[in-house]
């Protein structure tokens, strides 16, 4: 029997990657207590609507695309940027959507996605030691004492931002900007300008047909809503606890407890301790939830942490998210995946291929090679279905800005081209170019499969 669980009840447990060096912890509590009082951002029914969208995709019938920024900053903080962001997500899915034949649920890592977890306390430069950038909402990224000290008023700042986000995602969403015909062209821009272009260019075309025969049956943004709307849900890593029990509130319809920070909080591969503080905290809202998966995880911890969040094993509850590295990520996953199986446990299986893939060049730029992404994520949609589950997702930290962060995919960056644009905050992204590149070639896959299992059935 698991305790009785409270939003305050993870103060009692270890408590990893949460500063707690706050000069004034006075002012941090009075600032928990101003947040208590905002209204929320999401709303506990769009959050049962997304866990039962993620329940199509447990059964393997619908697709997950998560994207969005790193770590999303008050200086670069514009309505073009979220724009760019919008779009790219949108063109992706609509590849996706067409390779797999299902339904993509969209959720984006933003209006929220603040907070990074870092591997040391402590950051040295010319001899001079500081506390580490952890996030806008922590603490600032100059290299200066005053800078780093954390400072609750960033919270303040933070809700403010995600609230302005969630209003122009929802106006994007719902207001036409989404309508098929323009994320097509947007789609069909891209395979125009790729130097990929000529291999695309064959699910361009096949999407092409498929919108003018839907418009020749009459489905049209003015007969048919769906074509027009589209449902995009917001996410986060659950880092920064004392943010989210302060945004955490009972639902007046239910009597259950959300948190109304975001749609979706996912709890991090340093953070995912069975008996530490964020998992106490996830394991009592009822948002669906995420689980990084790392190399270090085995599969008994696996099923000991799913056994705590998700005991009644509901599907579209919880979301695994392995993230190996394509060098490992062939002995680490398989089993995972054999015993998620072997004990029924009904979960969403999602590849971030991002954050195993990083090193950092000579010249001091962390980075991360797209061919090691794409090999992760093909990696992970062969794998999962020898296991007997389901690839069911992919998520990715990506901007719709043609940053120079990552190298190679179709714009072709170069080690020698990371410094002209690296503009991230924490660490490297896929460029709008390569994200949408990225979608193509796992669309490429995906139709493989289908086809495959399509021979295997008429044989």
């Amino acid at each position: 029997m698991q305790e009785k669980w409270t939003p305050s009840g993870w103060r009692a447990k270890p408590a990893k990657h949460i500063p707690a060096d706050y000069p004034d912890p006075a002012a941090l509590t009075r600032v928990e207590q101003q947040l208590r009082s905002y209204p929320p951002l999401v709303f506990a029914g769009e959050a049962r609507k997304l866990k039962a969208n993620l329940a199509e995709v447990a059964a393997g019938k619908a697709f997950l695309l998560q994207g969005g920024d790193c770590a999303e900053s008050f200086k670069e903080f514009h309505p073009d940027n979220i724009r760019d962001t919008f779009r790219t997500l949108m063109a992706m899915s609509v590849v996706l959507t067409f390779a797999a034949s299902r339904p993509v649920v969209k959720l984006g890592r933003i209006a929220g996605q603040f907070g990074k977890p870092r591997s040391s306390p402590t950051e040295t430069k010319d001899g001079v030691t500081l506390p580490s950038y952890r996030g806008d909402n922590i603490n600032g990224m100059e290299f200066t004492p005053e800078a780093r000290l954390p400072d609750p008023e960033r919270l303040v700042r933070a809700y403010s931002q995600s609230a302005a986000t969630l209003n122009l995602i929802r106006a994007f969403a719902n207001g036409g900007y989404a309508d098929l015909h323009n994320v097509h062209r947007w789609m069909v821009g891209f395979v125009a300008d790729s130097p990929q272009g000529k291999r695309y260019q064959e699910i361009a075309d096949r999407i092409s047909e498929a919108i003018a025969f839907m418009e020749a049956c009459g489905i049209t943004p003015q007969s048919v809503p769906q074509v027009r709307h589209v449902d995009v849900y917001t996410s986060h890593e659950a880092l920064l606890l004392g943010y989210e029990e302060a945004m955490t509130r009972v639902d007046s319809t239910t009597g259950d407890w959300y948190d109304t920070s975001a749609h979706f909080v996912w709890i991090g591969d340093r953070t995912r301790q069975p008996d530490g503080a964020h998992v106490e905290f996830a394991r009592g809202i009822k948002n669906p939830i995420g689980l990084k998966c790392g190399p270090s995880l085995d599969p008994d911890e696996l099923l000991r942490l799913i056994d705590i969040l998700n005991p009644a094993n509901e599907p579209g509850r919880l979301t695994l998210i392995t993230r190996f590295g394509a060098d490992k990520v062939n002995a680490g996953l398989p089993k995972l995946a054999r015993a998620v199986t072997k004990e029924g446990r009904a979960v969403v299986w999602s590849c971030d291929p991002m954050h195993g893939n990083t090193f950092e060049t000579a010249s001091g730029f962390k980075t991360r090679p797209f061919e090691r992404i794409l090999a992760e994520a093909r990696a992970f949609t062969d794998i999962l279905p020898a296991e007997g589950a389901y690839p069911g997702g992919v998520h990715v930290e990506m901007t719709g800005q043609q940053v120079t962060e990552c190298l190679g995919g179709a714009s072709a960056v170069t080690e020698e081209d990371l410094s002209s644009r690296y503009h991230t905050h924490c660490d490297p992204r896929l460029n709008g170019t390569q994200a949408l590149d990225l979608a193509f070639l796992i669309a490429e896959q995906l139709r493989g499969a289908r086809g495959n299992g399509r021979q295997a059935q008429a044989g």
